[in-house]
């Protein structure tokens, strides 16, 4: 996820090498239209319902399912906070993560992890260390990465709800684990050192996803996210910085968000980028649009479609056509942000619950009944 006041970084575009050898064990089976329910169990203890077009209340994964969804996100923070308002909403723990993934292998979908390694909202503008991490030198945060990981791991696969996809790390365009891990605006004559320390703690969670795909005898692949897929040259920037320090993963993920100047255009120039220079997999790991009107992250009020329940749908149509036409069949599909935002007493809703799939009243919006056309490539 994104938090909730994002700045975004500046970056030069850099070339990069040549592409590498495609995973055998890598293509999606089908086209993935997926939703982030992190906020689910939340919203339900406020008393948040949930309901099909036609006014039949109901749980809200089914629902969702229902509706064509078959992947859902949960994001894992290391030592969260317990007040929803206080923490903007990051109160996900080990214990609630699990009787929700549990859920979501009940429903039959995927299962994509993002973990967090922050107490709080790790994003382009912040990403603090876990507060029992920051005495740790440097050799003792890499194994503690790989530790953390693999313990969160077992115990998923011990609920018997072990994940599909793991993102090591969330929006991580300038780094992880500040300030070991941070490459954003540093020096030029720690860059490079920088930059190998964050490689090594991305392999630090890989390693441990590798490790328990292994004892699960289930292919969990390895994510790597960041902001800014609208951003013009941030991917393949980031990704060609990274390259040289081998990082082990599969999937490249990007968010994509209209309401912070993420351009379709832009979108479709940095997927062919990716797909051409480091031959992987492409996941918009968050997108959303609103249904009702809403001002941008600068009150510009100039989005490019319609904020209509319509519009909103002819967005995500857009979206899907885009990422299918990603040279050698490399998009993934998208995964919707925060789709059960509905308005609940007592909680304070993102952007007012106007980018969810869901109205006020808890019935489904049209952009949900079409996810199920998109995963079969129905016009």
């Amino acid at each position: 996820m994104r938090a909730f006041l994002v700045s975004l970084l500046v970056i030069a575009t850099a070339s990069c090498a040549a592409a590498q050898d495609r995973p055998a064990t890598t293509a999606a089976p089908e086209f993935i239209a997926g939703a982030d329910v992190s906020m689910l169990s939340e919203i339900e203890k406020a008393g948040g319902v949930f309901a099909s077009r036609d006014g039949q209340r109901g749980d809200a994964l089914k629902i969702l399912r229902d509706g064509g969804c078959n992947l859902f996100r949960v994001r894992l923070f290391v030592d969260p906070g317990k007040d929803f308002d206080k923490n903007y909403g990051a109160t996900q723990d080990l214990a609630y993560v699990v009787a929700l993934a549990r859920r979501i292998e009940a429903s039959g979908a995927q299962f994509l992890l993002d973990i967090h390694y922050s107490d709080t909202w790790a994003d382009p503008a912040k990403q603090h260390k876990p507060a029992a991490w920051k005495d740790l030198d440097f050799d003792a945060l890499e194994r503690k990465v790989h530790d953390y990981t693999a313990s969160v791991l077992k115990q998923l696969h011990d609920a018997g709800a072990a994940p599909d996809m793991v993102q090591v790390g969330n929006e991580i365009a300038g780094g992880m684990l500040w300030p070991d891990g941070k490459v954003l605006n540093a020096a030029k004559e720690d860059e490079s050192r920088q930059w190998t320390r964050f490689a090594r703690l991305l392999n630090a969670g890989s390693r441990a996803v590798r490790e328990a795909s292994k004892a699960a005898n289930k292919p969990i692949r390895v994510v790597i996210h960041i902001h800014g897929g609208g951003k013009p040259g941030l991917p393949k920037w980031f990704f060609g910085k990274l390259k040289p320090h081998n990082v082990d993963f599969d999937v490249v993920a990007l968010s994509f968000y209209p309401a912070w100047d993420d351009d379709l255009a832009a979108l479709k120039q940095n997927l062919a980028d990716v797909a051409a220079e480091f031959d992987k997999d492409i996941l918009i790991a968050e997108t959303s649009y609103s249904w009702r009107t809403m001002e941008d992250h600068a009150g510009k009020r100039t989005m490019a479609w319609p904020q209509t329940r319509e519009g909103q749908e002819k967005f995500l149509r857009d979206l899907s056509d885009a990422i299918r036409a990603t040279p050698n069949g490399r998009g993934l599909g998208f995964v919707w942000w925060y789709p059960e935002a509905v308005p609940v007493k007592g909680r304070h809703i993102w952007r007012g619950g106007a980018e969810a799939l869901f109205a006020e009243n808890g019935a489904a919006l049209p952009a949900l009944e079409s996810f199920g056309q998109l995963v079969r490539g129905a016009k």
